[in-house]
């Protein structure tokens, strides 16, 4: 651009641009929880060489907050004991999903205008 211009003209100090950023923040949660449960599961498909698929679910309210425990997967017919029952340990391909909704979980999640904020400003 220097070279269009008129002898002795410069354009070195026509424009100047800065920026910083800066990000502070504390806090905590102390949680502590321990989960003994029975939970009914229903068998919902009977395959071959007696393998049952089994779902079951239960939820827990605690103080405002819905606990929510799913399981799902395989069984042997054998391993069910005679009263009904089996352990978690003896189920194939388990799916075991605990987490909840309520006032303490949405405290731990940053609000929808961070998550934006955060997502196109990472920096």
């Amino acid at each position: 651009m220097d070279k269009k211009l008129a002898q002795g003209a410069t354009m070195a100090n026509a424009v100047q641009a800065s920026g910083s950023a800066s990000y502070s923040g504390d806090g905590s949660v102390a949680r502590q929880e321990k989960l003994a449960l029975r939970v009914a599961a229903t068998v919902v498909e009977e395959l071959p060489h007696g393998v049952l698929r089994i779902e079951g679910q239960q939820e827990v309210r605690v103080n405002f907050e819905l606990r929510e425990l799913i399981v799902t997967g395989y069984v042997r017919a054998g391993d069910v004991s005679r009263l009904n029952e089996i352990t978690y340990d003896k189920i194939a391909g388990a799916r075991i999903s605990y987490g909840g909704r309520g006032q303490i979980t949405d405290v731990q999640q940053p609000r929808w205008g961070q998550q934006l904020t955060d997502s196109l400003l990472p920096f």
